[in-house]
């Protein structure tokens, strides 16, 4: 059985023209937000999944890149290179090293920055026994117009096509790609880009995976994106929680608050909302409200609700998402779905995989999980007051 990779190799060769005039004298990877390259984030996360070794290939300017990770010791892992020419394609880029990688290992590009959940992909591509599976995010927001290059149907990518004619693409490539050396032996002589010379003689054969993800990810690839990455690379602490049972009394099964009156607060979810907006989190709430699918309520009546949470919470709460459909509509936001998590991620944008999720319903937990946020459970043994002043706790002992 092949082996969970260790080593990621990160393709980080190009001039970056779109990127100009940063580019003129670094590597678009070697951007700068917050004070660190943007390429420092990507192997700092690496890290954090569990990889151990990084080969970066470069071209444009690779003395940029070599002074400032050296080694990689200074970054916990092992850091190697290869130096080809800064207009040349990937495939030969791959096969300069082809005696350096391991049999199974990450393949990234040195522009994307996603938050990945190494050990759930490993499952996936396990589960799927595939020679190489590609992450893809899934686009229903349109996040990237016109770039769905991308058919997944049952876990299997059906079509791999750069050139977006084909019927039916759904998602955009992404890279973070697990690969196992075999495949290798499918490229080409002539240098092409390897998502063209193998992503589609894999799909045609049902050899490849598909990884399809929501959350959205964030790019050096153009100037014109640079200030949502930014934003994003910020790391502002949020938090999201869950509304009916965390923050107020739910009510009985199958009945709901219909109006502001019978909105009750529980007790101290008002000072865990003033604690973290002192301590500068992002709140978001995420709420079941099937009450509107099934005609026992309005969105006018939520909304009037939701206006007297926002006046109460001083200022504590930055936006609220709910799920107006009934339970068997089948919908992707009620949770244990995860769509309402996703709206936040995309319109706040969270990085998910730090933001904790707090609720009181097993639902809450699996819609967690599905997104990639940590969960906590509270109740009436641990209310939401005492979770969020463990929380405060643990970030003040990390800091």
């Amino acid at each position: 059985m092949t082996e969970r990779p260790t080593q990621a190799v990160i393709l980080a060769g190009g001039r970056g023209t779109r990127m100009r005039p940063l580019t003129d004298m670094r590597p678009k990877p070697m951007v700068e937000f917050h004070g660190k390259p943007f390429l420092e984030y990507m192997i700092e996360m690496l890290r954090e999944q569990g990889f151990e070794r990084v080969l970066l290939l470069l071209g444009h300017l690779p003395e940029v890149t070599q002074e400032h990770f050296g080694d990689g010791s200074g970054f916990g892992v092992e850091i190697d290179y290869s130096v080809s020419g800064a207009d040349d394609l990937t495939v030969s880029r791959i096969q300069l090293v082809e005696q350096r990688l391991d049999n199974s290992f990450l393949l990234l590009y040195c522009d994307n920055y996603w938050p990945m959940r190494m050990d759930d992909m490993w499952q996936r591509f396990q589960a799927l026994d595939v020679p190489a599976m590609v992450t893809v995010y899934a686009n229903r927001d349109d996040y990237r117009p016109g770039k769905n290059s991308v058919r997944v149907e049952d876990g299997y990518v059906t079509a791999f096509d750069k050139s977006r004619t084909t019927p039916g693409l759904q998602g955009v490539e992404i890279s973070y790609a697990i690969l196992t050396r075999p495949v290798l032996e499918l490229l080409p002589e002539e240098d092409e880009l390897i998502e063209v010379a193998l992503y589609p003689q894999l799909a045609e054969k049902r050899q490849l995976g598909g990884y399809v993800t929501d959350h959205r990810y964030y790019s050096v690839g153009s100037l014109e994106r640079l200030p949502v990455t930014e934003r994003f690379l910020e790391r502002r602490p949020a938090v999201i929680l869950d509304r009916d049972g965390t923050l107020n009394r739910r009510p009985p099964q199958a009945q709901y608050v219909t109006t502001p009156e019978e909105f009750e607060w529980l007790p101290g979810s008002l000072e865990a909302l003033s604690l973290l907006k002192e301590a500068g989190y992002t709140v978001a709430v995420v709420s079941n409200q099937a009450g509107i699918g099934r005609g026992a309520m309005t969105e006018d009546d939520l909304a009037a609700i939701h206006d007297r949470m926002l006046r109460d919470a001083g200022g504590a709460i930055e936006a609220i998402y709910h799920c107006p459909h009934d339970w068997d509509e089948g919908c992707e936001c009620r949770k244990p779905a995860p769509g309402m998590l996703f709206q936040a991620q995309r319109e706040l944008d969270l990085d998910l995989s730090r933001t904790p999720f707090l609720g009181d319903d097993e639902r809450d937990g699996q819609a967690a999980a599905a997104a990639g946020c940590p969960f906590e459970m509270v109740g009436e043994e641990r209310p939401l007051l005492d979770a969020v002043r463990d929380l405060l706790a643990d970030r003040a002992v990390a800091a």
